[in-house]
């Protein structure tokens, strides 16, 4: 994770670190290894995948449509290193104030620095764990992907009609940054659980990588409640 003199994330810059860190991990694992939160995925999909939304996302980024980069095969490294690059150099050629189709309508092409680290903070924990090696990231930038689940894409996931609004919301208390959220239905205040834990276990739940009986959470009031939650479309 990257911060400015102020200690707000600079998120283009620690995208570039993310996507390093993921480039450099596609040679340590087998490429026909399972990656079982993801479905009948294995790591040439997931690695195909993250190299196919890069290059979507630089298109949306600069309101063009992207050119299909085919079925492949592909070598994985040379594929992945190539549209991450495109991703960055577009980015960094708009600046964060240019005008940008987004998931939420047009706006700042800066939607795609936050949205764009957190696909890929998530996927390099796939590739990673599915690996058997581990992945240290500071705590500040997990609770950014708890944020914006709460904030963007569970309630866009409503707007499009993908889940029912919740009947009340889920607190969220990531207890190693000092945050806490109210997941779902905004004019309900009173909570029917709260989940407390390290921000990276909560943001693995919200994205279907973590359960909510991990030993890492402690769950308090409805677990009913919250297993109904969980088990919704709270993101793509």
């Amino acid at each position: 994770m990257t911060t400015d003199r102020t200690g707000a994330l600079t998120l283009l810059d620690t995208l570039a670190g993310l996507q390093d860190d993921f480039l450099t991990t596609i040679p340590r694992v087998d490429p026909a290894t399972r990656v079982p939160w993801c479905g009948r995925w294995r790591v040439t999909d997931l690695v195909v995948h993250l190299a196919r939304i890069h290059h979507w996302a630089a298109g949306q980024a600069s309101r063009t449509q992207e050119t299909p980069l085919g079925r492949g095969p592909f070598v994985l490294e040379q594929l992945y290193a190539t549209c991450a690059a495109e991703l960055r150099d577009t980015l960094t050629a708009l600046g964060p104030d240019a005008r940008a189709w987004t998931l939420v309508g047009n706006g700042p092409a800066s939607f795609w620095h936050r949205r764009q680290t957190h696909e890929t903070l998530v996927h390099l924990w796939d590739l990673r764990t599915a690996g058997g090696l581990g992945l240290e990231v500071e705590p500040a930038l997990w609770a950014d992907t708890v944020d914006e689940v709460v904030t963007v894409m569970q309630p866009r996931q409503e707007r499009m009609g993908r889940m029912e609004p919740l009947a009340a919301p889920i607190e969220l208390v990531a207890d190693d940054a000092g945050r806490s959220w109210l997941l779902g239905a905004p004019t309900e205040p009173v909570p029917s659980a709260t989940v407390t834990g390290p921000a990276e276990t909560l943001a693995l739940l919200l994205w279907g990588r973590a359960r909510q009986d991990d030993p890492r959470l402690a769950v308090s009031g409805d677990a009913a409640a919250l297993a109904d939650a969980l088990g919704r479309r709270l993101t793509p």
